[in-house]
C-alpha cells in the first residue's frame, strides 16, 4: 500500500517512483482479477505473479518513510512522535474508514462474506491469523504497513541518540532482521507448508506480520545509504545504467523463478520461495527502486503516460478495486458478459479506475490538504513546512 514522504521544496520529480507505484497497483489488479473475477490468468503471467505488487509497495513504503525521517534527523531536526502519527493517521484512516464502513453497511454488495471483528480493523491486527476469503481481506497489507510505521520512528530516534557506531548497528540490524524473517518463514513452512494453504500457509506465513515485515528493509537500506553514506550514494547516483541493468535483471530473475521453478502446480509456492524467496524478491525490488532514484537515470527522466495518475490514486484504487469488481459481476452477467468474458475486462477496469479516482478526490485529497495545514511537519523544529501545493503522488 502506498505510503509517501515529502522531498524538499524544489526537488525535481522522479518519475521512476511514479512508474514503480503504477506498476505495483497494476500487478495487484491483474492478480485479483484472476482470483476474484475470472478464475483464470486473464492477463497471462502477470496474473500469476501479480501478488508481488504488494511486495513492491512494501519496498517503496520502506524507502519513502525512512527517507523522510532520516532526512529530517540528519538536518538536526527533532522528530515528534505525536506529529508523525497524526500525519500518518490523516493519510491512512479517511480512505480506510470509508471503505470499511461500506463493507459493514452493505455486505451483500461488497462481497457477501463476513468480515473479521471490527476491533481487528481498528487496531490494524486483522492480518494476524487471517483466514483467506473473508470480507475486506486485502486490508492485511495495510495492517502490516501500519505496524511498520509504529516501530520505525522509535528505532530511528534510538539510533539518533547513539553517539557512535550508529551506521554499523543499523546495517547489522537490517541484516539480522532479514535473516530472522527467513528463519521464521522456514519454520512456518516446515510446520504448515504441507497442509491445506487456507488453514496454515496463508494465515501464518503469507499474511503474518513477522513473516513479511522484513520486506520494508530494502527501502530502509536505500534511505540509510542516502543519508548515512554520502560519498557512496553520490557514486551510485553516477552509475545510472549499471543500476538499471542490475535492478531489472534482479527483478525479472526473481519473477522468472517464481513463474517456472518456485510454484508447484496444484499446491502453491514451495520451500525455497516461502523461506528466502520473499526476502530475495523484496531486495530485487529494492535494486529497482535504487535505479529509479537516479536523477538522470532512464526511469527518472521518462514520464510514462498515466503513471502519475495511477500513482496518486494507488491507495484508493487498492482499497476499492475488489469490491467494485465483485459488485459488477451480476449486472454484467445480466447483459451476457460472464466472468471469463474478455469484453468484461475494460468495463471492470474502467469502473475500478473511476471508483479509485472518486475516493481520492472526495476523501483522500481533502484530508491531505487539511493534514498539511494542521500538522505541516512531523519535526518540531522543521525550518520549512510543507504546503498542499508541494505535495505529489510520491509523497504523503
Amino acid at each position: 500500500m502506498p505510503s509517501p514522504s515529502l522531498p524538499a521544496s524544489g526537488t525535481p520529480r522522479l518519475h521512476g517512483l511514479d512508474t514503480l507505484r503504477a506498476a505495483a497497483i497494476l500487478l495487484v489488479f491483474a492478480y485479483h482479477y484472476q482470483v476474484f473475477v475470472s478464475g483464470a490468468p486473464t492477463f497471462g503471467w502477470l496474473s500469476r505473479i501479480g501478488w508481488a505488487g504488494v511486495d513492491l509497495f512494501f519496498v517503496l513504503s520502506g524507502y519513502l518513510i525512512a527517507n523522510q525521517l532520516m532526512g529530517g534527523i540528519s538536518r538536526g531536526e527533532r522528530l515528534s512522535l505525536p506529529r508523525f502519527y497524526g500525519r500518518r493517521l490523516l493519510r491512512t484512516l479517511p480512505n480506510f474508514y470509508v471503505v470499511l464502513a461500506l463493507y459493514l453497511l452493505l455486505p451483500p454488495l461488497m462481497g457477501g462474506r463476513d468480515p473479521p471483528p471490527l476491533w481487528r480493523f481498528l487496531t490494524f491486527t486483522q492480518n494476524i491469523g487471517l483466514a483467506p476469503g473473508t470480507a475486506f481481506s486485502h486490508a492485511w497489507s495495510l495492517c502490516i504497513e501500519e505496524q511498520f510505521y509504529l516501530m520505525l520512528p522509535a528505532a530511528l530516534m534510538l539510533g539518533a541518540a547513539l553517539k557512535s557506531r550508529r551506521r554499523v548497528l543499523a546495517w547489522s540490524l537490517i541484516a539480522g532482521l532479514t535473516l530472522a524473517a527467513i528463519a521464521w518463514r522456514d519454520h512456518l513452512w516446515r510446520r504448515y507448508g504441507t497442509q491445506d494453504p487456507s488453514l496454515g500457509y496463508y494465515p501464518q506465513l503469507y499474511y503474518g506480520s513477522l513473516a513479511r515485515l522484513d520486506e520494508f528493509l530494502p527501502g530502509v537500506a536505500i534511505a540509510l545509504l542516502k543519508h548515512g553514506h554520502a560519498d557512496l550514494w553520490a557514486a551510485l547516483m553516477r552509475r545510472s545504467r549499471m543500476l538499471l541493468v542490475v535492478g531489472v535483471a534482479a527483478s525479472l530473475g526473481m519473477l522468472t523463478l517464481m513463474l517456472h521453478f518456485y510454484y508447484i502446480d496444484g499446491y502453491g509456492y514451495g520451500h525455497a520461495m516461502s523461506s528466502w524467496g520473499y526476502s530475495a524478491l523484496a531486495w530485487s525490488f529494492g535494486l529497482l527502486t535504487l535505479a529509479a532514484l537516479v536523477p538522470r537515470g532512464a526511469l527518472s527522466r521518462v514520464e510514462v503516460p498515466g503513471a502519475n495518475a495511477l500513482a496518486r490514486w494507488s491507495y484508493a484504487l487498492y482499497l476499492t478495486h475488489k469490491p467494485i469488481a465483485y459488485a459488477l459481476l451480476q449486472p454484467l452477467a445480466a447483459v451476457g458478459l460472464t466472468r471469463t468474458s474478455g469484453a468484461a475486462v475494460p468495463v471492470i477496469a474502467a469502473a475500478c479506475l473511476l471508483g479509485g479516482w472518486l475516493l481520492y478526490r472526495t476523501v483522500e485529497r481533502p484530508f491531505l490538504g487539511w493534514r498539511d495545514r494542521w500538522i505541516p511537519s512531523q519535526f518540531v523544529d522543521a525550518t520549512r513546512a510543507t504546503t498542499a501545493g508541494q505535495r505529489s503522488p510520491q509523497h504523503a
